[in-house]
């Protein structure tokens, strides 16, 4: 069984009819199971889901018509996983899933069909595991917060706040000043970690107390380097 799996299907220089059709139809039964599972606990358009589905099936045929030259397929199958991006970042789940249909793709074109279906549905299936479990998430809540105030123009703002965020926080960084309403308002934001999570609205109706009872936005804030 081992060497099923692990062995290729292709020898040097030869490539059947009836081995290609069969490569490429694994591809994207392949491809299809892993754009399913990506849908879960996700969100998704269509046209990214029918890509993550096709890819490797694209990538098996580039490989397989470099005649299994693993350097040479890499480079042009490498292109693939740019398109999804050229224009608008993506998610660290979204280039897992471009990988993971690559890598898949990457196997059927080398002639091991049954290594690509192993290795899809167990990183899948770690995937699903992952996903549906509290795995990863933070206990207690993220008590970092992107918190927004809106001020009168005329206020002077330069520590104002400082007694509040001792009080209520235990990190807080003013990152962005921002006039608004033709510039009367003055709209201040701030990347904060809360001291006590559970201390939200005491903290908001101190900061109004503060700010003439204008505006106020308490946001959550994604974690530094999770999402590329």
């Amino acid at each position: 069984m081992s060497d099923l799996v692990f062995s290729s299907m292709l020898t040097a220089g030869s490539l059947s009819a009836g081995t290609f059709f069969l490569l490429l139809g694994m591809a994207l039964a392949l491809g299809a199971v892993i754009a399913l599972v990506y849908t879960v606990r996700s969100d998704y358009t269509k046209s990214f889901v029918v890509t993550l589905a096709l890819l490797p099936a694209m990538v098996c045929t580039v490989i397989l018509m470099v005649s299994g030259s693993l350097g040479a397929g890499l480079a042009v199958a490498g292109t693939f996983s740019l398109v999804r991006f050229r224009s608008a970042p993506g998610s660290a789940r979204e280039i897992g899933a471009v990988f993971l249909s690559m890598a898949t793709g990457l196997a059927c074109g080398m002639g091991c069909p049954w290594l690509a279906a192993v290795f899809a549905v167990a990183v899948s299936a770690a995937y699903l595991l992952f996903m549906t479990t509290s795995f990863g998430e933070k206990r207690g809540g993220d008590a970092r917060k992107t918190l927004q105030i809106t001020v009168p123009e005329d206020l002077e703002y330069g520590g104002i706040f400082d007694d509040l965020f001792q009080k209520y926080t235990t990190r807080a960084r003013m990152t962005r000043v921002k006039t608004t309403n033709l510039g009367s308002l003055n709209r201040l934001t701030y990347d904060i970690t809360l001291r006590s999570p559970g201390k939200e609205k005491e903290f908001i109706d101190a900061l109004r107390c503060r700010n003439g009872n204008l505006e106020i936005s308490l946001a959550e804030r994604a974690a530094e380097g999770c999402e590329l």
